[in-house]
């Protein structure tokens, strides 16, 4: 298996540090509001990328963190008069709702940055210690000239970060790039205790006191969002590095962009949407189709246009998983069968999902799969037993490594074929058997296979 390592800018065999055993930490949403759909794709990205290395055989540790203290929050807290810990543990819960939509496997570990502050402490202790960091009246700011590495995730110099970097008016920090690992308390806002007063910890290093507590100092796997590279990223590199002497990551995986009908999502341009509100229109299960539908570095285009193909995309599959199991009622166990041409599907389709996850690829086959599938119900009045159970199993292990559930979406006939259906029931009750007969044979022409079961008509769109 290879995955594109931000870090190196190239594409690396995945080794893990400990034999089988994988470490991955994510980073996780700020809670002061519903998750939206640029939030969603790292959730579902990741959460497949941890499906497949368990599929794969590896042994799996996820870690994603809820940041629960931050501007944003205390803001929010404050407008509406209550406490910040009410608005972080709400928007937890509608977090849980929208995970749960979205078929999101929870994670081992979902550390809050107010959990973790006796390791936040330390880590700052150590760095100041060490003269990474350092104090001024009650802030405490990390060094970056100190760090030699420093822009080494986000491939730029010292210099080009120093050009593009702005001071705010009140700051006196040493350097543009320095960043805030502590900040003193403001008045009416919550805070914590530290050798340094009273403060809250600065956004960066709660991901590297996580990572430490629950992963170790060096882990395989750091993944997030690319907006994420810096300066996010660069300073956890930075800090977790400087306090513990190791590198912090092996690899680093970002996904790439959400756009909003080709145009870059912004509150300003009215087209920020949540994933609660594009749910109550089509459902979580195709929102998770888009966002895993093509390869997670490249941009992604969202539209009403897209949510639809997903949808459609996904009812094909459901049409399939629900004729196979009908068909299955039927079939007979009519000697020895190959099996090989399925295997070559599970072939293939780990041969692209080995090669950094390229999800297009994996679906094609998957696709080619229920053509094939398709083309041998329509070729067969009855099919083999095994055949079909091979069949079920194999579709089953690749919807599971995507996350998709397909099991709740309904067959949409076209009224044409109702009608005629409709015509061939009434038939049947009329004993018109040649009727009925001749109304069956051109719906199969149409596409349509009818099995008539002691109890029910099951209707198979078939597309060959």
């Amino acid at each position: 298996m290879i995955l594109y390592n931000t870090l190196t800018k190239k594409k690396e065999k995945f080794v893990p540090i400990d034999g089988n055993n994988v470490k991955i930490y994510a980073c996780g949403p700020t809670v002061y509001n519903f998750i939206h759909i640029g939030n969603a794709r790292p959730l579902c990205v990741f959460d497949m990328l941890r499906r497949y290395l368990v599929y794969r055989g590896f042994k799996v540790t996820f870690v994603q963190n809820f940041t629960d203290i931050d501007d944003k929050i205390i803001n929010k807290a404050n407008d509406e008069g209550v406490k910040f810990s009410d608005i972080s543990e709400r928007y937890i819960n509608e977090y849980i709702k929208d995970a749960k939509g979205l078929n999101l496997k929870k994670a081992d570990v979902h550390p809050k940055a107010t959990e973790t502050i006796d390791e936040i402490i330390s880590i700052i202790e150590t760095l100041v210690q060490k003269n990474f960091a350092y104090e001024l009246n009650g802030d405490v700011y990390f060094d970056v000239k100190k760090f030699k590495e420093y822009g080494k995730l986000s491939g730029q110099s010292l210099e080009e970060l120093e050009s593009g970097a702005r001071v705010e008016l009140n700051e006196k920090k040493r350097n543009p790039l320095d960043f805030a690992l502590w900040k003193s308390s403001k008045p009416e806002e919550p805070f914590w205790e530290s050798p340094w007063g009273r403060g809250r910890p600065g956004w960066h290093i709660e991901c590297s006191a996580m990572i430490k507590k629950h992963l170790g100092e060096t882990i395989d796997i750091h993944c997030g969002g690319q907006d994420l590279i810096f300066p996010h990223h660069e300073n956890e590199i930075a800090q977790s590095e400087c306090a513990n002497g190791v590198s912090l990551a092996k690899f680093w995986l970002h996904n790439g962009f959400i756009n909003v009908d080709n145009q870059k999502m912004s509150k300003s341009l009215n087209n920020f949407f949540t994933v609660r509100e594009i749910s109550e229109k089509y459902g979580y299960q195709p929102i998770r189709y888009l966002m895993i539908s093509s390869h997670y570095k490249s941009p992604l285009n969202f539209s009403d246009e897209s949510m639809i193909n997903c949808k459609n995309a996904l009812e094909r599959l459901s049409n399939f998983r629900r004729n196979l199991e009908f068909i299955k009622k039927s079939s007979v166990d009519n000697g020895l069968i190959s099996f090989d041409l399925l295997d070559a599907f599970k072939n293939r389709f780990v041969e692209y999902m080995d090669d950094d996850l390229n999800v297009s690829g994996a679906l094609s086959v998957v696709f080619e799969m229920v053509k094939f599938v398709n083309s041998k119900i329509s070729e067969n009045e009855k099919m083999n037993v095994k055949f079909v159970e091979k069949s079920i199993s194999l579709f089953d292990e690749f919807m599971e490594i995507f996350g998709l559930k397909v099991d709740n979406f309904e067959l949409n006939l076209p009224e044409e074929i109702e009608n005629l259906i409709e015509k061939r029931k009434i038939a049947r009750e009329n004993k018109n058997w040649d009727k009925a007969d001749e109304i069956r044979d051109f719906l199969k022409k149409k596409g349509y296979l009818i099995e008539d079961g002691k109890f029910e008509t099951n209707v198979i769109k078939v597309e060959c």
